[in-house]
């Protein structure tokens, strides 16, 4: 639990959605629902994974924003700290004690440079990714000035399209310069291959991600002969773990949506072919909604529309049933197919988002369940830190 909240102090309806040793029915909703057994399971699976394999596991806080979440991989599942996308997102985890953070972007605006270079302050290791030599002295003219170091990663564009450089020549000359720069130290290499994690076929990731490996492993071997041996070489998603992990170039993974899962990731296909959800992970994480009007015989409106959820990857599906299904959405209302009839009103049901991540972005609190009964109630601790 989060000391900072005191739920006695809270009331139910006004300040959040549920307390504990609450029935799951006397929620109020919409609001997210954590199945703390499943979730459990989940970070433990994935632990277990990254030791076997001899791996680091960085868990990514862009998904959950949350220190509690967090500090369950971490006790669980031996996470050895997050990944976050926005320095302000850094701030919270660190002020809350995490030790090991890496800010997985590129941070340009003089001010935003200014506060990260604080951050070490805190009493934890600060990584950040580069993928432009003037960078290098913006971060190494913060560091000097506060008296700290920052730890840098120079990051690979290896297949998604976005932030890194492309080629190992240009790895090389960054690397050189964060390694001559006072108050910065090279670290590693960032590899993260995120346009293929949500490629349905598990063949047509792999062929991804064998190109990206080879790339990296070029990279690796390249500045090894320059005694400049990357410490880390840190990639790796929900949907592609798996292929870093056994490639022999990757020591650590950061995997965020197998802890909640969502209705995109979860129709991706594993080895043998079968959807992750419900095989290879569980879904964990639930947008509770309740029916509020029925006036039309086929179809019930429930009260989670676009202001409760994300939909860019999808709309959600209702979980464990297959009488009703979420159509459409509005604002303020979800339109739910009920050719049967057989919903009530304040009946309610668990959807699965179509994408974890901006869902959870959008609400405060997580409601954590177990066995029916509320349990404990998280504040989503980042939510909206996208400065």
């Amino acid at each position: 639990m989060n000391t900072h909240v005191k739920l006695a102090d809270l009331e139910v309806g006004f300040d959040v959605p549920a307390l504990p040793g609450m029935n799951e029915a006397d929620i109020q909703t919409p609001c997210l629902v954590l199945d703390l057994d499943a979730l459990e399971r989940n970070i433990e699976k994935m632990g277990a994974y990254a030791k076997a394999h001899g791996m680091r596991h960085r868990a990514h806080g862009k998904m959950h924003k949350s220190v509690d979440v967090l500090k369950l991989q971490m006790k669980l599942g031996g996470a050895i700290g997050v990944c976050c996308q926005k320095v302000s997102e850094a701030e919270v985890f660190a002020r809350a004690g995490i030790e090991d953070i890496l800010v997985s972007n590129q941070v340009r605006n003089p001010a935003k440079i200014d506060r990260l270079a604080r951050l070490p302050k805190f009493g934890g290791r600060i990584v950040v990714c580069v993928d432009d030599l003037l960078n290098v002295a913006e971060l190494s003219a913060a560091a000097q000035k506060h008296g700290t170091t920052l730890n840098c990663f120079v990051e690979i564009d290896c297949g998604a399209g976005r932030c890194g450089v492309k080629t190992t020549e240009a790895v090389v000359e960054i690397a050189r310069a964060i390694a001559a720069a006072p108050g910065l130290r090279f670290a590693g290499l960032q590899a993260y291959q995120g346009a293929m994690q949500h490629i349905d076929s598990y063949v047509d990731r792999k062929a991804k991600l064998d190109a990206a490996i080879a790339q990296v492993r070029d990279a690796v071997d390249a500045l090894t002969a320059i005694d400049l041996k990357p410490e880390l070489v840190s990639g790796g998603g929900t949907g592609s773990y798996y292929f870093e992990s056994n490639s022999g170039v990757f020591n650590e993974l950061q995997c965020g949506s197998y802890a909640f899962m969502d209705a995109d990731y979860g129709r991706i296909l594993d080895k043998d072919g079968k959807r992750i959800d419900g095989g290879e992970w569980e879904n964990a994480l639930f947008l509770l909604t309740s029916v509020m009007s029925h006036a039309k015989q086929h179809l019930a409106v429930v009260d989670a529309g676009l202001k409760a959820q994300s939909v860019d990857s999808g709309l959600p599906f209702v979980f464990g049933r297959d009488d009703v299904k979420y159509i459409k959405c509005s604002d303020e209302h979800g339109v739910v197919e009920d050719t049967g009839g057989v919903l009530k009103i304040n009946e309610k049901l668990r959807l699965v988002p179509g994408h974890c991540d901006p869902t959870c972005n959008v609400h405060d609190w997580y409601v954590g369940v177990r066995d029916g009964k509320v349990e404990t109630l998280w504040p989503i601790s980042a939510r909206g830190k996208a400065y």
